[in-house]
């Protein structure tokens, strides 16, 4: 087993992923601002602490995300604290290369300084569904869709391919990965208005530009066979 540091642990995606590296026996420093039981202090935005809080562990588990040039910040501070030796594993998403957004362009920048890291594993997965369900609660008058496919993955699949990649690292790049099923977003509000009782009427939208166009042509979905096996209707239903 292995001794870890997990930055962004107490995150949507990192309180499952923390979980089941220690159901696995590895020994968890989840990094942290604030000091308590079970976390670290350290701050990647200024670097204080971080050097500190990675001293003798054997991987770096890199899940924090931040806003734009600050995520780049973080990462690039993350990883001169780090020991060439010491493997990183670094979280991000399906389609940043193709899908012109500014959070996606950052995100591609802190991947880039990644691979300069010596031992690394990037892991691409798509969009979570706790952040799909979170876009259609927006307090809004209707539950405006865009017509494009999603392949929505549950948290505690990634965590478990995380957990995996921690036993064995891929050098490089791991396959990308996705949830069970592809949706068009306006089914997926469907499904989120069935289950949340809503009354808000499902409004299908066309937004111009690239990003729109890249979504359409499926840049955010996988090829081949999916990896998680939770349904957006499971994670719904509450059977995560």
């Amino acid at each position: 087993m292995k001794t870890l540091l997990v930055t962004g642990g107490t995150g949507r995606l990192g309180r499952p992923t923390v979980d089941q590296l220690r159901a696995a026996g590895n020994t968890v420093r989840v990094l942290s601002r604030r000091t308590g039981p079970g976390v670290v202090t350290g701050d990647l935005t200024t670097g204080d602490g971080v050097a500190a809080a990675i001293d003798g562990v054997d991987l770096v588990l890199h899940l924090a995300t931040g806003q734009g040039r600050r995520d780049v910040q973080q990462t690039r501070n993350l990883l001169n604290a780090t020991p060439p030796t010491t493997h990183v594993i670094y979280m991000s998403i399906v389609g940043i290369d193709q899908i012109p957004l500014s959070y996606y362009r950052y995100k591609l920048e802190a991947e880039h300084l990644v691979e300069a890291h010596p031992a690394h594993t990037i892991l691409r997965a798509t969009q979570f569904h706790d952040l799909v369900e979170q876009v259609f609660a927006l307090k809004l008058p209707a539950l405006f869709a865009p017509a494009v496919p999603l392949q929505p993955i549950a948290t505690e699949d990634v965590a478990t391919r995380l957990t995996e990649l921690v036993a064995n690292p891929i050098p490089g790049r791991a396959p990308d990965i996705g949830g069970p099923e592809s949706h068009a977003v306006p089914d997926l509000a469907r499904l989120w208005k069935a289950a949340r009782s809503s009354r808000r009427p499902i409004v299908r939208v066309r937004v111009p530009g690239k990003a729109f166009r890249a979504f359409a042509a499926g840049a955010a979905q996988v090829p081949g066979p999916p990896y998680g096996g939770i349904t957006f209707a499971d994670h719904l239903a509450g059977k995560c």
